[in-house]
């Protein structure tokens, strides 16, 4: 494994890369509030089958970087994809499979929906994971609403100075909600929670989870792409769908299927929760290598 960084889009982006540089190409996202450890026993697994494995540090984590003070701190969907898309062009790849969970997942769902010549096959947790910000204001069921209470808290002031204060404690508390069957140590979590010391992380996420409820404007530069979002499109490359059975923020997305219009399979991780890859590795990689096989040409 190598740590580097490349000017992409808007960003230096920092990522782990692993396997030979000619292998085939694979790109995975982590979500919030996690980090590229999400896949540290993953990415060596399918290095090992040939691929070449990037892992990047979204925008708002760990050494990644806005390159001018100028770009709005966003979070919103249309930019974590125009990020993905970007870092593609930046590596000169032209076709790759992409796999991601929470954000990374929806940073992948987009560009295969938006830009499928880009994706050869792709792995997404909690299935179909394009938001619609026209439909957000419609309640959800009780035990769903409850299950989101970091969002609505994030909508306030008094949530974004409790983030500023206590990334910490919020994000160790959202692991073991979301998680509940994974018995993950406190070097586990402090590995990754350095990612939130980024200077943007508070800015960035708090404009994600208010923007996907519509009450703030995304960046004007992403507007285009949220157009194109907004009729929620299928998505068409080969896909593995991947639900965690003990998930304490998502509860099941089997509905989603009729969303994939290409090759689909939806797969369930028994005893695991939102953080997939770094709760059950060797079934993540293997997911990425039947998706790799679904797709026939790469």
């Amino acid at each position: 494994m190598i740590e580097a960084s490349v000017t992409a889009g808007v960003l230096q982006v920092s990522y782990r890369e692993y396997g030979a540089p000619g292998g085939w190409p694979c790109i995975l996202g982590h979500g919030f509030p996690y980090d590229v450890h999400a896949y540290a026993d993953v990415a060596p697994l399918l290095a090992d089958a040939g691929a070449h494995v990037i892992v990047p540090h979204l925008r708002g984590y760990g050494p990644t970087r806005f390159l001018s003070i100028e770009t709005p701190r966003s979070g919103e969907q249309a930019a974590l994809a125009f990020d993905l898309k970007a870092l593609l062009d930046a590596l000169g790849i032209e076709r790759a499979v992409l796999g991601g969970y929470d954000w990374g997942g929806r940073a992948a769902c987009i560009v295969a929906a938006l830009w499928p010549e880009r994706v050869a096959a792709l792995v997404s947790g909690n299935s179909y994971n394009i938001q619609n910000i026209a439909r957000a204001g419609e309640p959800l069921p009780a035990e769903q609403e409850a299950a989101l209470w970091y969002q609505y808290y994030f909508h306030g002031q008094r949530g974004r100075a409790g983030l500023a204060q206590d990334r910490s404690g919020i994000t160790r508390l959202l692991w073991r909600m979301w998680s509940p069957t994974w018995a993950f140590d406190e070097g586990t979590f402090v590995r990754s929670a350095s990612a939130f010391d980024n200077p943007d992380f508070v800015d960035v996420v708090i404009h994600s989870y208010r923007h996907r409820f519509g009450l703030v404007a995304g960046d004007p530069t992403m507007a285009g792409i949220e157009a194109r979002l907004a009729p929620q499109p299928p998505i068409t490359v080969p896909t593995i769908a991947i639900d965690g059975d003990r998930d304490g923020v998502s509860f099941g997305t089997a509905g989603h299927a009729r969303k994939f219009t290409g090759r689909y399979e939806f797969r369930v991780f028994e005893g695991a929760g939102h953080n997939l890859p770094q709760e059950r590795p060797a079934d993540w990689a293997r997911a990425v290598l039947d998706a790799r096989a679904m797709a026939q040409d790469i």
